[in-house]
């Protein structure tokens, strides 16, 4: 699959959408941590469930920031290329 080329804004925004995404996590490891500090719950529950949210908060990001690697990575190709040309061009004036 051909890796598309990023604007400096739908970089800024997946950067946005990446953060969010993380901090709901926080939230869901903290709210499992307060409703753990009740007391009613079973504390081996509670502390399996803090560490599957977090599984699965990496398996979402080592996936999507792969993919936002590769982005990443052709574009700093593609951009160096363009600056090698002007660079090349300015020498030769």
């Amino acid at each position: 699959m051909t890796t598309p080329r990023l604007t400096s804004s739908e970089r800024a925004n997946i950067y946005r959408q990446l953060f969010l995404l993380n901090h709901s996590f926080d939230l869901i490891v903290r709210r499992l941590d307060e409703l753990a500090q009740v007391g009613l719950f079973n504390s081996r529950d509670m502390r399996e469930m803090r560490e599957l949210a977090q599984e699965v908060q990496l398996e979402i990001n080592t996936t999507l920031l792969n993919t936002l690697d590769s982005a990443e990575n052709n574009d700093h190709a593609q951009f160096g290329k363009v600056r090698i040309a002007l660079e090349k061009r300015l020498r030769s004036t």
